[in-house]
């Protein structure tokens, strides 16, 4: 399908480049901050019987990353909704 309109084209395009952002700044802030900056404040918390640091670096950054996948998905879906571009 097509936009109705440019101005619908460009609110699309600005609403789907300002939700990118969002995520990739959560993206960073888990990989990056918690794995690698904060690493040695949070290890001084367990969790599942390891240091906090360094499941982030291991494990916790690939979850969220994961979860902003589906939350990526279903943000693009209404926004496709929203502006007459979806599928259905």
């Amino acid at each position: 399908m097509a936009f109705r309109n440019e101005d619908d084209k460009t609110a699309y395009w600005k609403e789907n480049i300002s939700l990118l952002v969002k995520l990739l700044v959560v993206w960073f802030v888990v990989s990056f901050g918690a794995g690698i900056i904060f690493a040695d404040a949070l290890n001084e918390i367990r969790f599942f019987g390891f240091k906090l640091g360094f499941w982030f670096a291991q494990q916790g950054s690939i979850y969220i990353f994961v979860a902003l996948i589906f939350v990526y998905m279903a943000k693009m879906n209404a926004l496709d909704k929203k502006y007459g571009v979806d599928e259905e």
